[in-house]
């Protein structure tokens, strides 16, 4: 290798990869907040927000720019969220933000959810595309990434947000969810007494 390519690898900053956010093994790097029955448990390499359990459980880390992926698996009427930018003191949803993760097709939400509250929705602000849930009990994959004023959501290789939170005028909304102005904050899983199964999570900062 000549003396210059040599410079130049050594002057090209190395690419961010993916981290794993869990072990398979046990909680570390998470904390806990607002316990619910159990909490969150880990089985067969998942976390788990079992049904008498929940809680919002955060990475202890703070993120700004990243791409989260993780794969998550439903019962029926489960829901539950992930909350991005989020403090750890008040509620998530809107001190920081929510992306909706709920099996809207259940017979209990027919005709109960407004466009916002949709699976995959930034929830109560930006409206998700429906109809790429996969059936309840199998797994889906979801990717989230936040890169300055702009949340994206894919879900099962699909765009089903694509937000500009500087397009968020509504003064009510604003209002409400002052999170949407935060530029950093914890990643977390938002129980709602209900099981959801998580696995394969991950982040690379942008």
């Amino acid at each position: 290798m000549t003396r210059c390519a040599l410079l130049a690898l050594l002057v090209i900053p190395a690419l961010a990869q993916d981290v794993e956010l869990f072990n398979g093994k046990n909680l570390d790097g998470w904390i806990l907040v607002g316990k619910v029955g159990p909490g969150y448990v880990v089985e067969n390499g998942m976390i788990v927000c079992p049904a008498d359990g929940g809680g919002n459980l955060f990475t202890t880390q703070e993120y700004a720019n990243f791409v989260l992926r993780f794969e998550f698996k439903l019962e029926e009427a489960a829901n539950n969220g992930i909350g991005i930018r989020a403090p750890l003191e008040g509620d998530a949803a809107y001190r920081g933000m929510e992306i909706q993760i709920l099996d809207h097709d259940a017979p209990v939400y027919r005709g109960k959810l407004r466009p916002a509250q949709v699976h995959g929705s930034i929830y109560d602000v930006v409206a998700a595309k429906t109809g790429l849930l996969k059936p309840v009990g199998q797994w889906n994959a979801e990717e989230i990434v936040a890169s300055g004023r702009r949340i994206t959501v894919r879900l099962n290789g699909t765009v089903i947000v694509d937000a500009n939170l500087d397009d968020v005028k509504d003064p009510e909304v604003l209002k409400r969810h002052p999170g949407l102005q935060r530029a950093s904050g914890h990643i977390g899983l938002l129980g709602h007494d209900s099981r959801v199964e998580f696995r394969n999570l991950r982040v690379k900062v942008l």
